[in-house]
C-alpha cells in the first residue's frame, strides 16, 4: 500500500472532537506542516496529548491560537501564556501529568498494557481520584494507558514502507506515540522512497505508520522519480 500521500488524503480522517497525539518537545520534533493543515481546515474540539503546548505560534501552540483545542493532556504549560489564560478562564481543560508518567502512559498503550504503577504523585494533588495500589509493602498510583485516535509525528527520514529515522532530540515522544494510536501520520523531512534505509538505523518500523506527508517548511526532500 502506498503510504506517501497529499495532506488532504492523509489527514482527511481527522474530525472534530478527535483525540490526537502530537510528538515533540517545545516544538522541536513537532509536525509543523500538519499543525498548519489542522488550522487551515479548522478541525476543532480536539483533545491533544503532548509533552507541552509549546509556544504561541509554534507546534501545538498553533492549535491553541486558533481555538481548536477543547482539552490538553500534557506535562506542563509554562511556556504558553495563552494556554494558561484559557485554563484560568475555563475555556480549555488542562490535565497535567508528570512527564515520566505521561511517557509511560503512552508507552503502555503502545505495548498493549492497560496501566502503569508509579510512586510519582503520591500524597499530592496528582493522586486525587486515582486508585492507589499496594505492592510488596509499597504504594503506587495506577495510571491508565493513554491512547489516541490519531498520532501526528515528525521524522527526519523515512522510506516508502514508513520506516522512520529521527534526528537527535526531535525523537522526543515521537516513537512512543507512533505505537499508541489507531492511525499514524508522519511528517518527514527527507523521503528516500524505494531506496530504503539501513536497518540498523531505523528507530520505528513502518508497520506502525499509515500515511506519510512531506514537510512544507522548506526542508523536505524526496528522491528523484518519487511522486
Amino acid at each position: 500500500m502506498r503510504k506517501l500521500k497529499q495532506l488532504d488524503d492523509a489527514l482527511g480522517c481527522i474530525k472534530d472532537g478527535a483525540t490526537v497525539m502530537v510528538g515533540g518537545f517545545l516544538g522541536c520534533g513537532s509536525p509543523q506542516t500538519i499543525m498548519d493543515w489542522l488550522v487551515k481546515k479548522s478541525v476543532k474540539s480536539l483533545t491533544v496529548i503532548g509533552n507541552d503546548t509549546s509556544f504561541p505560534g509554534d507546534g501545538i501552540g498553533k492549535l491553541i491560537d486558533a481555538d481548536l483545542v477543547e482539552k490538553v493532556i500534557v506535562s506542563h504549560i509554562g511556556t504558553n501564556p495563552l494556554t494558561q489564560k484559557k485554563m484560568n478562564a475555563g475555556e480549555m481543560k488542562v490535565e497535567l501529568v508528570p512527564q515520566g508518567t505521561l511517557a509511560e502512559r503512552i508507552r503502555s498503550a503502545g505495548v498493549g498494557l492497560g496501566a502503569v504503577l508509579t510512586p510519582t504523585g503520591l500524597g499530592t494533588m496528582v493522586e486525587e481520584g486515582k486508585q492507589v495500589v499496594e505492592l510488596d509493602g509499597k504504594k503506587y498510583l495506577l495510571e491508565k494507558a493513554l491512547k489516541a485516535d490519531v498520532a501526528l509525528i515528525k521524522a527526519y527520514k523515512c522510506d516508502d514502507k514508513g520506516n522512520l529515522i529521527f534526528r537527535k532530540t526531535a525523537r522526543n515522544f515521537n516513537p512512543l506515540m507512533a505505537m499508541a494510536a489507531d492511525y499514524v501520520v508522519v511528517e518527514v523531512e527527507e523521503y528516500v522512497g524505494e531506496h530504503g534505509l539501513d536497518p540498523d538505523q531505523i528507530h520505528i518500523s513502518g508497520i506502525f505508520v499509515d500515511a506519510i506527508v512531506l514537510s512544507q517548511n522548506g526542508d523536505a526532500k524526496k528522491c528523484q522519480g518519487e511522486a
